[in-house]
């Protein structure tokens, strides 16, 4: 089978389409083949190793253990495990799985459902990573009330065009951050108001959050703060910068550690991998709450320059390469 292949932690010019066997599954895993995979910046850091925690967390001390990229993934069942009970041979599925850059990937049988549908597979291939992310940061985070006001900083990336549907589904009033020219597609997804962070700041007037969901941002903890309701939540997702060793993770820690001390709650999270809350994300699809956001699509030969573009920041929602 064709596959994007890297041998050590690098920049995209460490990636190659290679000829290789298909994987061998588990006794509760599925072999998928893949139609869509989606490009995340989960997937940019396993690529180069950074920062260096990625690596003491199993992927790989020297080189990544699982030499194909890609999580995210749309396509249909080709063979099960044994132990699979869910799924057969012909399913079209979504979910997350291990080498999803490949014309063949394989997944644990508890992090695939069904594919919605009224989805493509393009649209599926994207939903799984970020819209849990989503989910679980306002569900089970932030535990976002109807009538609620809610900041999202980062609303027109990934992660942010689900957060900022999910909370308008949860009964909130919604509030979304992003650049100029992202104003009005972040608008069409729900949000009560926009904030341009190149013209206004989020923390100058005097509007406080019942809950800030801030993703991978670099606003200071103190900024945060101030935009905050006395007794309100704030939610961090991931963050850039910090350098090779901790990344954005001082400034979660520091979050964690300051939260004891203040009224507010402060925290941070690791999103699950599960079932059940793919099916959860079906059924917000299928009753049209939710919708994928696609900015470009690129064939498998180009993942190197999917990831390129994402790396740059201008995307906006999801990116997807097909196979």
């Amino acid at each position: 089978m064709k596959a994007i292949v890297q041998d050590t932690y690098g920049s995209t010019d460490v990636l190659e389409l290679r000829d290789i066997d298909k994987p061998e599954t588990a006794d509760d895993e599925v072999l998928v083949r893949v139609h869509a995979a989606g490009v995340d910046r989960g997937v940019w850091h396993l690529m180069t190793g950074l920062a260096y925690p990625i690596r003491l967390a199993g992927y790989g001390l020297r080189a990544p253990k699982t030499p194909v990229p890609g999580s995210d993934m749309a396509g249909v069942v080709e063979a099960v495990g044994k132990d699979v009970a869910r799924f057969q041979p012909g399913d079209e599925v979504f979910g997350i799985g291990k080498g999803a850059y490949a014309e063949y990937a394989r997944a644990p049988e508890n992090k695939l459902a069904p594919k919605p549908a009224n989805l493509t597979f393009e649209q599926a291939a994207v939903v799984a990573i970020s819209g849990l992310t989503a989910l679980q940061g306002l569900r089970d985070h932030g535990r976002v009330e109807p009538g609620q006001k809610v900041l999202i900083i980062g609303a027109s990336g990934g992660v942010g065009t689900y957060a900022v549907q999910l909370a308008k589904a949860f009964g909130a009033e919604v509030t979304g951050v992003c650049s100029t020219t992202k104003v009005d597609m972040v608008r069409s997804l729900g949000a009560d108001h926009v904030i341009d962070y190149t013209r206004d700041d989020f923390a100058a007037g005097d509007q406080r959050y019942d809950v800030i969901l801030d993703i991978g941002g670099n606003s200071s903890l103190s900024r945060l703060r101030r935009a905050l309701a006395p007794k309100g939540t704030l939610v961090i997702v991931g963050g850039e910068g910090g350098g090779r060793w901790l990344g954005g993770l001082d400034r979660q820690l520091r979050a964690l550690l300051l939260s004891r001390f203040v009224g507010q709650k402060l925290t941070m999270f690791v999103s699950k991998e599960k079932h059940e809350d793919l099916i959860v994300l079906t059924e917000l699809i299928e009753a049209g709450k939710i919708t994928p956001v696609m900015d470009r699509t690129y064939p498998l030969t180009e993942a190197p320059q999917a990831i390129r573009y994402l790396e740059q920041g201008q995307a906006r929602g999801k990116v997807v390469i097909t196979v």
